[in-house]
């Protein structure tokens, strides 16, 4: 039983691992998830529990962790009137400390300008208390519960050692400074997070149902049913997927799929939920709850990708665990060991040893790795690219071979019938035929012969319909046995059929063990698709290109997007395409990713390192299937999610690289007398700001053309 939860008062990225650390140790629940960035917990539970005792259970290890961090439960967030009132009062704390703050920078900067003398101690001392008195405060209560290897410990101990030093101005400007330091990392973090947050705009807020009397009535998203009819006015947002059923208009998809150029919307046309409508007033029927609508999923995708976490984001909250201890260790071997071997004395030693101590909190790279995976994937939804967590983009960095189903995929699945051959009597009776064959079909080639020509079909006089995906049909019409389907399925019942000198895809029509003729069903190539192989194969990658169309056909699509002939894989059932799959993994030797849009691409789609969905005309198991949705089909987002995922990992490596050395270099200086505490809170706060500032430029960075 899956379980959210709204986290409060959560400032912390370190505290965040830690809590989740803690909640992992229950063994009532799994999956557990603590996202610093959307502020949410994320869990399941493993067996029934109390709700109420469950949450004070998990506000006690919030609490412990982090003084004053508590869950809520979603669905109580808008209807829980003491919490709006806890938000209020935040906010005004929030103002409060802003100016407290000031005040204590202002003594500061005075007590500076005065000589030496009692007065300038006094306002020092005050100074370093109105910066610093929740730190104070926070690490008190910490250690009366045992948890002090935390920064507000490691700032309180350093600044109190300073003063019993006698360094009144550098105890109460190491704190005020890192105060300051602190503030403008909450802004970068904050600044990434409104980034994202952008993203869940597109939730639409109410939706106008048309009563049978011809009245609006105004209601939740979540309250219409399939069957409603709506009615969408200019400038507002599409509430639900639906068709248009009275009206025309131009849509904007830029929210689903990056793309800002409008497109024109008429009756019959599909319009997905979140769109804006930019004309006219049109009425729609909706095909899909809004649990199952497009923007209910995208949001859901993007919120839940959170949980997903890279190998570097574990691995960086892992060492984050380990490193503060050791540091403290090292720290108290500096100050109270080195003094007993070395010469200098305890007052210099405990000296260097605060300096170490300040250095040594790990929240540069606690708060900006998984902040770079966040960004990195907000980045990318906001271009019609959703990807499902934060180990598919680390995974797509480490790629050599790129496998492209055909239809619908490097094709615009747009079929239609340009040719029909008979062998035996009438077109109208071949056409007849193929369409009951295909009168159940949800694939492109099927529907294209269903839309072609004026035959009409008596679904009552279909008595039998028994398909096999990708192969054939075979159904019964009025006591006669009809086959459609591919040549292999024609042979496989014993009809011989002539050989094809042309290329496309072909439709075979027998009845009653004759072969009647066939239908030649053409597609086009999408514009992208050749600039995308190209690119591909540019940067070293290997393509293929699997499809069920015959070799001829194959072959030509293939050629003509500058595919490899021994790449190119033809006459493919779904089962056939899973055994492919296996071949072409077996020789890559860095990882695969496999791109398909239909149902019978869902096994192959779960089978790839990393399986890319088309999610505009793509079927629903396929999207399930896959880690990575294009929201607007175009292949040419395999080339942007790539780039995407080297700057991700290069920002994340640059801010390990950047953290870590700054942080040991100061150490060093510190342990030598070269580094002061200045220094020191530059190593901490300072790396801490410029990484997550260097985080949040993946957000800035122009979108690949």
């Amino acid at each position: 039983m899956k379980r959210e939860y709204e986290i409060k008062n959560l400032h912390c990225g370190g505290c965040a691992s830690k809590i989740q650390y803690e909640l992992d140790k229950i063994k009532e629940i799994k999956d557990v998830n603590v996202d610093f960035y959307t502020k949410k917990l994320k869990l399941t539970m493993i067996e029934p529990l109390d709700e109420n005792e469950f949450l004070k259970q998990l506000n006690k290890i919030a609490d412990k962790v982090e003084p004053g961090t508590y869950f809520l439960q979603k669905e109580n967030l808008q209807k829980n009137s003491e919490d709006l009132q806890k938000n209020k009062i935040e906010k005004q704390d929030s103002k409060i400390d802003t100016i407290i703050l000031t005040i204590g920078l202002t003594l500061f900067i005075v007590g500076l300008t005065l000589e030496k003398s009692l007065q300038k101690d006094i306002i020092l001392i005050v100074a370093y208390a109105l910066s610093g008195y929740d730190i104070l405060l926070s690490a008190f209560s910490n250690l009366r519960k045992g948890k002090f290897l935390d920064e507000n410990f490691l700032m309180s101990i350093a600044t109190i050692g300073a003063f019993i030093l006698g360094d009144f101005a550098e105890a109460a400007g190491v704190m005020i400074f890192y105060k300051i330091g602190e503030f403008f990392q909450d802004m970068a973090v904050n600044n990434s997070k409104k980034s994202i947050e952008k993203l869940m705009s597109i939730k639409p807020d109410f939706a106008n149902i048309k009563k049978s009397d011809g009245t609006l009535e105004v209601v939740d998203p979540t309250k219409v049913k399939v069957g409603d009819i709506l009615i969408v006015k200019p400038g507002e947002r599409v509430p639900l997927d639906g068709n248009i059923i009275l009206g025309s208009t131009t849509i904007d998809k830029a929210a689903l799929t990056g793309e800002s150029i409008p497109v024109l919307a008429e009756v019959e046309d599909e319009v997905l939920s979140g769109c804006i409508n930019l004309s006219g007033t049109i009425e729609i029927k909706v095909t899909k709850n809004y649990s199952q609508s497009t923007v209910s999923r995208i949001i859901e995708m993007v919120e839940n990708a959170g949980s997903k976490k890279a190998q570097a984001e574990k691995f960086i909250t892992k060492f984050a665990r380990y490193y503060t201890p050791v540091v403290v260790v090292l720290a108290l071997l500096i100050g109270l060991g080195l003094p007993l071997v070395v010469a200098g004395g305890f007052k210099l030693w405990l000296s260097r040893a605060l300096i170490f101590l300040v250095i040594s909190c790990p929240c540069a790279l606690v708060l900006s790795v998984p902040l770079t995976f966040f960004s990195s994937i907000g980045k990318a939804s906001k271009q019609g690219i959703l990807i499902k967590g934060g180990n598919y983009l680390e995974r797509l960095k480490n790629i050599d071979v790129v496998v492209f189903d055909k239809t619908g995929t490097l094709t615009k699945g747009k079929f239609k019938v340009n040719k029909i051959e008979v062998f035996k009597g009438e077109e109208e009776n071949l056409l007849k035929y193929a369409k009951i064959g295909e009168f159940y079909s949800n694939h492109p080639i099927g529907k294209a012969i269903l839309n072609y020509g004026n035959v009409n079909i008596n679904e009552w006089d279909i008595q039998g319909h028994n398909e096999k995906a990708g192969y054939g049909v075979n159904a019964l019409y009025n006591n006669k046995e009809i086959l459609v389907g591919s040549k292999k399925f024609m042979e496989n019942n014993d009809i011989d059929v002539p050989k094809s000198d042309e290329y496309g895809t072909v439709v075979y029509v027998a009845v009653d063990s004759e072969f009647l003729g066939r239908i030649y069903v053409e597609d086009e190539i999408k514009e992208s698709s050749k600039k995308t192989i190209n690119e591909l194969k540019a940067q070293g990658i290997d393509v293929y290109m699997l499809t069920g169309d015959n070799k001829k056909t194959g072959n030509h699509i293939g050629e003509e997007l500058g595919i490899d002939e021994d790449k190119i894989c033809t006459h493919l059932l779904p089962e056939d395409k899973v055994s492919k799959l296996e071949e072409i993994k077996a020789k890559s030797k860095k990882g695969t990713i496999y791109v398909g849009d239909g149902i019978n691409d869902a096994p192959v789609l779960a089978m790839a390192d990393v399986g890319v969905s088309m999610g505009k005309i793509g079927s629903d198991i396929a999207i399930e299937s896959s880690d990575v949705v294009l929201m607007n089909d175009d292949p040419y987002k395999i080339i942007e999610i790539l780039n995407l995922a080297n700057l991700n990992n290069k920002v994340v490596l640059e801010n390990v690289t950047f953290a870590l050395g700054v942080k040991i270099v100061v150490m060093i200086l510190g342990v030598l007398g070269i580094a002061n505490l200045w220094l020191a809170i530059f190593a901490d706060v300072g790396v801490s700001v410029l990484a997550v500032l260097n985080a949040s430029k993946i957000l800035k960075e122009k979108k690949e053309s």
